[in-house]
């Protein structure tokens, strides 16, 4: 007994340092990012690896946040992020609760779901469909092609079938139609779920930039990510936060440039992630496991 507890011990104390490390190695690159944010151009020329400024500069933070395609950006990123994100919910959470009650043809619906989370329309025939109903050039063109996705569906189905079948038959017998018992037991009952889901709709929305590049060619309605992608993959700062204003004569470095972008661009969803952290195991693995 003894000699497993300090097996056990043993055990515990591996794991600790093991994460310990995972942990490290994921926080350096915010840390450095934030690091290099905030230095100057003789401190990025000097360090190859830079932990702490010597010298606190602000000025890539000023230079950014004066940039009025990137608050134009942002406002359409939160846009495109809130409006997105009850769209998603509102459209999952109303199919999923349908596929949830005993109508017919849902077994057809439910293989058409699944079908499509095996299979794909592609590239090419996603986007004759956007020109087709006149979403090029829209933040609509980023909101209604994933209006609704797949796993998140069947995994909001299975936690509405869940839910007990009485709490249905009480509700109809006291006069309730479908919409009401929708809106006034199944939602409130589903908040953990929809806390969840949300967070996951709102993270794909905040971080998508390949739909904006596909069907968004007017930069006056770009999302926060493709600029981000002018900044840094691109390297093209300038060009990218100045949008054909006055030029700056003596900007910020472009490192330090892209590192406070990134930064910007990471930190409000950052942000956001605790508060609705609790959910996630709770809302989620209800609807997973099948009985």
């Amino acid at each position: 007994m003894l000699h497993r507890t300090r097996a056990g011990r043993f055990i515990d104390r591996l794991n600790a340092a093991v994460l310990l490390v995972v942990a490290g190695s994921m926080v350096f690159p915010f840390f450095y990012i934030f690091a290099v944010s905030f230095s100057s151009l003789e401190d990025v020329i000097r360090n190859d690896l830079l932990l702490w400024p010597e010298t606190w500069v602000t000025d890539a933070y000023r230079y950014i946040l004066g940039s009025e395609p990137f608050i134009r950006s942002f406002f359409v990123t939160v846009l495109v992020t809130v409006l997105g994100t009850l769209v998603n919910l509102a459209f999952t959470a109303t199919m999923a609760y349908g596929l949830s009650r005993p109508i017919y043809g849902r077994r057809i619906l439910l293989f058409l779901v699944v079908f499509t989370l095996l299979f794909s329309a592609g590239l090419i025939p996603t986007y004759m469909v956007v020109k087709a109903t006149g979403l090029l050039d829209s933040i609509w063109s980023l909101i209604l092609p994933v209006a609704i996705s797949p796993f998140n569906l069947i995994v909001m189905r299975q936690f509405f079938l869940r839910i007990p079948e009485e709490l249905h038959e009480a509700a109809i017998l006291d006069g309730a139609n479908h919409l009401q018992i929708f809106w006034r037991i199944i939602l409130p009952l589903s908040k953990p779920a929809l806390a969840a889901f949300s967070l996951f709709y709102a993270v794909g929305h905040w971080n998508n930039y390949f739909s904006a590049i596909l069907y968004v060619n007017d930069p006056a309605k770009w999302p926060l990510q493709v600029v981000l992608r002018q900044i840094v993959i691109v390297n093209e700062p300038k060009a990218a936060l100045q949008g054909g204003q006055q030029m700056i004569h003596n900007p910020p470095p472009p490192e330090t440039v892209q590192m406070a972008a990134i930064l910007l661009t990471t930190l409000p969803i950052l942000f956001i992630y605790p508060f609705l952290q609790k959910y996630f195991v709770k809302g989620v693995m209800l609807g997973s496991v099948k009985e």
